[in-house]
C-alpha cells in the first residue's frame, strides 16, 4: 500500500512530462508537413549536381585501372 504513494506521483509527473512534450511538438511545427520529407526520398534523382567535378566523367573512367592494363600488355 505504501508503495502506491510513491507511483502515483511519479505516474502523474510522467503524463505530465509527456503532454508537455506534446504540446511542444505541436507548438514548433513538428506535424506541420508529413508528407514532403516522405516524398523526397522516394522522388530522390541519382544524378549528380552538375557543378560536380566528377560528374563529367563516365563509368568506365572510373575503373581501377586494371583493365587499361591488360589493354597495354596485348599491344607489346
Amino acid at each position: 500500500m505504501s508503495m502506491l504513494y510513491v507511483l502515483i506521483p511519479l505516474a502523474l509527473m510522467l503524463l505530465a512530462v509527456a503532454v508537455w512534450a506534446l504540446i511542444w511538438a505541436i507548438r514548433s511545427g513538428q506535424f506541420d508537413d508529413l508528407e514532403s520529407h516522405a516524398w523526397s526520398v522516394v522522388l530522390d534523382d541519382d544524378q549528380k549536381p552538375p557543378g560536380d567535378p566528377g560528374a563529367d566523367k563516365t563509368e568506365s573512367d572510373s575503373g581501377t585501372g586494371e583493365a587499361g592494363s591488360e589493354s597495354d600488355e596485348g599491344k607489346r
